[in-house]
């Protein structure tokens, strides 16, 4: 019998019952913002701490955007914070779920279960593995809340026991194995080490898909993983969240990466395949200057950019475009007001600015230092790009966003 069926019956230790009250659900709900006043308070409530109460309530602000359902529904246990800051996110879930599919799934680093909640919506059976026994009949709770019964829960090594059975889809999400190791830039220092286990996996499963951190350079991920069919980079208003590996035994063909930036109203999509080459047109400043997205920024997809769209590139390291004529392009658009060498002689031009919004691209001095020359804060709605064009030439773009 699975951990989920048993807490239908019963709770383990890990889980005190007595939080999911109506009184000390309100009262949690009531004390969002308060609990740094709380913590030299005596619990109101008999039989729970004022420790417990506290982490229900700073795990569940930490939920408010990240997680919405797990937010807005009622009788949701939380784990420590750090759970929640180390799971997926709602929106980055849902978008995993929709780039695989068949009828059974093993999530072998569940964790606090976001992606597996958004598995179980396309696939039949999930099972979700998690050896922090704790952490999983929190987490198992909550799947029965939001009634996700087609999820099984196992207090036991994924890597080991997924390999027990035949899966349309495996996933993995490695973490780094020494919390002291700081940043983690190769596959081999995660665990589970997935370059490693590959070979087992694939015998296992139709297909893989790992998450990386987007701190992972992605030549390394193809440099460490074998047959790979699909690089999805994911960025959420901008700021790239995660990198999905698409695995197939023993694929051949050319893998295919597909950047994507989710924003509040509208999704930026920007494909090519791996090593994909093309000329590019560099010229001067014209009417318009576009910055694509972060997502696309990772890819490393420069030259493409300018050969897809059709405009000129300002310099082979500068990453940044421009046209005469508006185009709708995935990333940030602006139209030039005026274009200043960076010279001593051109700086009074600025000293009438207070604020602005400055940026360097292929520049040699930092935003700091720039904002101390020129006496100008940030904010505003005036943006100002330092950087290189072809010639060399060292220019300042002032520019407002479209």
């Amino acid at each position: 019998m699975t951990l989920l069926k048993n807490l239908q019956k019963t709770y383990s230790i890990c889980l005190n019952k007595n939080i999911l009250s109506i009184v000390i659900q309100d009262y949690i709900k009531n004390n969002e913002f308060n609990s740094s006043k709380l913590v030299f308070s005596k619990s109101p409530f008999e039989g729970v701490t004022i420790k417990e109460l506290i982490q229900q309530i700073d795990a569940k602000k930490k939920s408010k955007n990240k997680l919405p359902s797990w937010y807005h529904s009622a009788k949701i246990y939380y784990p420590p914070k750090l759970n929640i800051e180390q799971c997926s996110s709602e929106i980055t879930a849902k978008y995993k779920a929709s780039i695989i599919e068949g009828d059974k799934i093993a999530d072998i680093t569940g964790g606090f279960g976001i992606d597996s909640y958004y598995f179980s919506k396309t696939f039949k059976t999930v099972h979700h593995f998690e050896l922090n026994k704790c952490l999983l009949e929190i987490t198992a709770h909550n799947f029965l809340v939001l009634k996700r019964n087609n999820i099984q829960c196992f207090a036991e090594d994924g890597l080991k026991n997924v390999l027990k059975e035949q899966y349309d889809v495996i996933y993995a999400d490695p973490s780094r194995r020494h919390e002291d190791k700081g940043k983690v830039f190769f596959l081999k220092d995660c665990e589970p080490d997935i370059p490693f286990h590959l070979p087992v996996l694939l015998k296992n499963c139709k297909k893989l898909l790992i998450k990386t951190s987007p701190m992972l350079d992605i030549s390394v991920g193809f440099n460490e993983l074998k047959f790979v069919s699909e690089l999805h980079i994911v960025a959420v208003k901008n700021d790239v969240k995660e990198l999905l590996w698409v695995i197939k035994p023993n694929f051949k063909g050319i893998p295919h990466i597909k950047t994507i930036n989710i924003s509040k109203d509208h999704k930026d999509v920007f494909n090519f395949n791996l090593n994909d080459t093309s000329k590019v047109d560099y010229g001067i400043p014209k009417k318009y200057l576009y910055e694509p997205n972060a997502a696309i920024m990772k890819s490393g997809a420069f030259d493409l950019i300018s050969d897809r769209y059709q405009i000129k590139k300002l310099h082979k390291h500068s990453h940044l475009y421009t046209s005469d004529e508006l185009i709708s392009f995935p990333g940030r658009k602006f139209v030039i007001n005026k274009v200043t060498p960076y010279q001593k002689k051109h700086f009074k031009e600025f000293s009438t600015i207070e604020k602005a919004n400055i940026s360097i691209r292929n520049f040699p001095e930092s935003v700091a230092y720039l904002r101390k020359r020129l006496r100008i804060k940030d904010g505003g709605d005036l943006f100002l790009f330092f950087t290189t064009t072809k010639g060399n030439k060292k220019i300042i773009v002032s520019c407002t966003k479209v």
